[in-house]
């Protein structure tokens, strides 16, 4: 969970320096591209389209796993590897956000109609506190400390539309990733670290659970004397 953390600290960090110059273009237009030239609808067809779209997600999503072999093995490094391979398969077909994406649009959505680069950072804050996220890197007091050496130098608070300000606050946040060894190009890696621990974590918690299913089938009288399969051995297909 520590090392989970870091990867999203480290991911937050740097879509939290890219994002604080996209206020006036607010979310990228692929996010929103779909609902180009639709007309507006009535509440009743908003729901039925509402749940057309999720109901269509969800056979996307099961005609896979339908197809792909996953080993319940959490220690298994290959197998966790299998697993974060169909999820992002999962995600790319079905039109779904990875962890990454959804950090990178939740601090879009939240933050685009934000003038000022104070409570910018401020509403970073109160995203991390809400996702139960720790600042192991200690960023976001740098982060204020940056605005606070920009703002007094330019001795007024720094708007997100002053292009020379941000400037520098980006150039003092470059001095901070470096200082904490995050580097732009390294966010791929960062992004395919993070989708392997959250692979790791599901896997323990179907393990989990089918232990859990199989010890209570095992009390029931007529399989008291059967004996437990080994998880890895669970095709989730069969179930599906």
């Amino acid at each position: 969970m520590a090392l989970t953390s870091r990867l999203l600290s480290k991911s937050r960090q740097l879509y939290s320096g890219q994002i604080i110059l996209q206020q006036e273009h607010g979310v990228p237009v692929r996010f929103f591209a779909k609902e180009a030239g639709r007309p507006v609808l009535k509440g009743d067809e908003m729901l039925k389209n509402i749940f057309l779209e999720v109901k269509n997600k969800f056979e996307t999503a099961l005609g896979i796993l339908r197809k792909e072999k996953i080993t319940i093995d959490p220690d298994d490094p290959a197998a966790v590897s299998q697993y974060a391979k169909v999820m992002k398969t999962i995600r790319e077909k079905a039109d779904l956000f990875s962890e990454s994406q959804r950090i990178q649009y939740t601090i879009q959505t939240l933050t685009k109609d934000i003038p000022d680069a104070r409570t910018y950072l401020l509403t970073l804050r109160n995203i991390r506190i809400k996702r139960g996220l720790t600042d192991e890197l200690g960023a976001e007091a740098m982060m204020m400390e940056a605005l606070e050496k920009v703002e007094n130098e330019i001795k007024k608070p720094l708007m997100r539309s002053d292009k020379k300000g941000i400037a520098l606050l980006l150039a003092e946040f470059d001095k901070i990733n470096k200082k904490l060894g995050i580097r732009r190009e390294d966010l791929p890696k960062y992004e395919e670290q993070l989708e392997l621990k959250i692979s790791k974590a599901q896997l323990e918690e179907l393990k989990k659970e089918a232990l859990e299913a199989m010890e209570t089938q095992k009390k029931r009288e007529e399989f008291k004397d059967e004996q437990m399969v080994d998880v890895k051995s669970l095709d989730i297909r069969n179930f599906l």
